[in-house]
């Protein structure tokens, strides 16, 4: 709901630092391995109990998941192709991240709440990525969050929302299950709206 808000006030900066970075032969698919392996340590901080250190590395990953497509745009101005590849390796990467940080608090104890958080979490997934791929057949296309390498249909819960949720887990961990329990609930609603959308565009023609 917040990333077309907050997309255009994040890309020129996140632009500037891509355009740096690829001069200097840093690639796109570095940065994203990059932002996987701290998305991952930050799951593994707060199944250590390291709270504190968990939101710190959050911010970390998720500033390696903006600046990877940056230097993939800055790439291709200099000429070089789209990298399907790359797009395919980002989400990978993001679905990782999002798993992470439920899987920590249900090492941790709070094996309930994060259960029903990782179910939401995959059912808004799929509502997401088949949209996606019927999106791309139909050759439909948005920019509202940014370049994408496949089509982000618009929910109450992105990125920014899951990021926010993420960091109140972390920074108020005896208050997990309650936010689990919102935060899934809210990602369920998402993919109803999702499946309302996909029921309105791309209904077949009666006959």
């Amino acid at each position: 709901m917040l990333d077309t808000w907050i997309r255009p006030k994040i890309d020129p900066g996140l632009n500037r630092a891509g355009l740096w970075l690829a001069a200097r032969g840093v690639t796109a698919n570095q940065v994203t391995a990059l932002g996987l392996g701290i998305g991952l340590a930050a799951g593994l901080a707060v199944a250590l109990g390291a709270h504190g250190l968990a939101a710190g590395l959050i911010i970390l990953g998720r500033l390696a998941d903006g600046l990877d497509g940056a230097i993939a745009r800055a790439a291709q101005r200099r000429g070089l192709p789209k990298s399907d590849l790359g797009g395919y390796y980002d989400i990978v990467a993001d679905f990782a991240f999002y798993a992470a940080l439920p899987l920590g608090f249900a090492w941790g104890g709070d094996a309930l709440p994060a259960a029903f958080l990782l179910a939401a979490f995959y059912i808004n997934g799929a509502s997401f990525l088949a949209f996606a791929i019927l999106a791309e057949k139909r050759g439909i296309q948005t920019r509202a969050q940014g370049e994408k390498s496949l089509y982000y249909s618009a929910g109450l819960m992105e990125g920014t929302e899951t990021i926010g949720f993420f960091l109140a887990m972390c920074l108020w961990p005896g208050a997990f299950a309650a936010l689990a329990l919102i935060f899934g609930t809210l990602c369920l609603v998402t993919a109803a709206g999702r499946v309302a959308l996909a029921a309105r565009v791309f209904r077949e023609t009666a006959g």
